[in-house]
């Protein structure tokens, strides 16, 4: 009975959670750099506001200077990574057993997803930029599928601990 408690409770679903994001973040951030150009395009794009419907209330807004272009892609590579390797120390801390350390950790990896995904893309690329209006370059569905999956995290990281009850 002592596996399954383990196992059932919900520090391994958190530490299940903590593990599947960082594989996740990692390889979003590994894919973003070795396949640089891939994103960079979208992110060009969607900066550029050059699929949007382009209504001259809105397209003021663009920034269509490649090295600012670079730069806000280079800052969200550079996010991504740091987010992976804080949710990876967070996953370390869980099999140490430092719970405290390892949930902390897993909230600061998911608060940062969430500010990449939420603030990010789904506020900043989905109205701001009007990213909502392109047919080709709309990743507003994988913001937000990457907006709940962290969202859910921390919200049962943060569930109370109940004492299992034996029958």
């Amino acid at each position: 009975m002592g596996f399954l408690a383990r196992i059932g409770g919900l520090r391994f679903a958190v530490t299940v959670l903590t593990a599947m994001t960082a594989l996740q973040m990692t390889l979003i951030a590994f894919g973003n750099i070795t396949g640089f150009g891939t994103n960079q395009a979208f992110v060009q794009h969607v900066l550029a506001m050059d699929t949007t419907f382009r209504s001259p209330d809105m397209t003021w807004r663009a920034i269509t200077s490649p090295g600012l272009q670079d730069t806000a892609y280079i800052v969200i590579i550079a996010w991504e990574t740091l987010t992976a390797l804080v949710l990876i120390a967070a996953l370390v801390a869980w099999f140490r057993a430092r719970d405290a350390t390892a949930r902390r950790l897993s909230t600061l990896g998911w608060v940062m997803w969430v500010l990449l995904f939420g603030v990010g893309f789904l506020a900043i690329g989905g109205e701001w930029f009007q990213m909502w209006q392109s047919d080709k370059w709309n990743g507003l569905q994988p913001a937000l599928q990457n907006f709940l999956v962290a969202t859910v995290a921390l919200v049962v990281a943060h569930l109370p601990e109940r004492e299992a009850v034996s029958r």
